[in-house]
């Protein structure tokens, strides 16, 4: 997707979210806007195509890159100082965007965890940024400080929900949520395995597969099943490409906020790719499989 296609499609949202927004902030509180350099869209669209230029930083992204190169897409831009002072205020609008970029359940979703992990384990007690946020937790990699981030996705590998947690919460408390407006097939690993989530998920008519921990014994499942949990890496291989293109992990934040919205910009620039994993398949095919 080429900045232009990207500017307008940010820009289509901003016109019809914007006014709303708006609004909703003179209701809360009676401050003056002023209109600055950089519009609402202009600020979103270079945090979201940050994420898909394979820059390792924000700053060598935006002096080296669009303050060199992008002068003629932005001819109104500001310091990188200042540019960073404009970020906590789009959270909300991001927010917002990222909902609106949501796939479709097609009644085969899949859901998983990942870490964000902010800083290594040896200088957690010296860490100050996510103090009060982050949390110690576990995964099959081992011990890590800091976030978990909760996704769903379809077998288009379109996103559909995603929630962020300290890293010591367990990752069937969030599914319930997560999940309200899904049907058909909810496919996960052993980490989701509770006989009072799959009722509850059940009375929402959603199925929930995983495979069996090794000391229970075997059960009946349908073959469309079985062959549903071996195509399982496809979330894993949308949380590689989240983590490896889009860079929503890496220990240098100085600001939760600003880490928060990096965080959602990633996730906007990866609904974006044109190429996604995906399995494209049905019912159908899965049977006859």
């Amino acid at each position: 997707m080429s900045l232009l296609e990207l500017f307008c499609a940010v820009d289509d949202f901003m016109l019809s979210f914007e006014p709303q927004w708006r609004a909703t902030q003179l209701k809360a509180c009676n401050q003056r806007e002023r209109a600055g350099q950089l519009c609402p869209s202009e600020v979103m669209t270079i945090l979201i195509h940050f994420h898909q230029s394979h820059y390792r930083t924000f700053k060598a992204y935006y002096m080296e890159h669009v303050q060199i190169h992008l002068t003629h897409e932005f001819p109104h831009l500001v310091s990188y100082t200042r540019f960073v002072a404009l970020i906590p205020r789009l959270m909300v609008p991001l927010l917002a965007y990222l909902q609106s970029r949501y796939g479709t359940c097609t009644g085969i979703s899949f859901i998983d965890s990942t870490s964000l992990q902010v800083c290594h384990p040896k200088r957690i007690h010296g860490h100050r940024v996510f103090a009060a946020d982050a949390r110690r937790g576990k995964t099959s990699m081992g011990w890590f400080f800091g976030f978990k981030l909760h996704l769903a996705v379809n077998d288009r590998g379109e996103l559909l929900a995603c929630c962020l947690t300290p890293g010591n919460v367990d990752d069937r408390k969030p599914v319930p949520q997560m999940v309200k407006r899904f049907r058909g097939k909810l496919i996960g690993d052993r980490g989701y395995i509770s006989a009072p989530l799959t009722a509850l998920l059940f009375e929402q008519g959603l199925q929930l597969i995983t495979k069996l921990r090794k000391n229970r014994k075997n059960k009946l499942m349908h073959l469309s099943d079985k062959l549903l949990l071996r195509k399982r890496a496809i979330i894993e291989s949308i949380i590689d490409q989240l983590k490896n293109i889009s860079q929503i992990e890496h220990s240098r934040h100085r600001s939760p906020t600003n880490f928060v919205v990096h965080l959602i910009a990633g996730l906007i620039a990866y609904s974006h790719q044109d190429k996604k994993p995906g399995l494209h398949l049905d019912e159908r095919a899965l049977l006859a499989a």
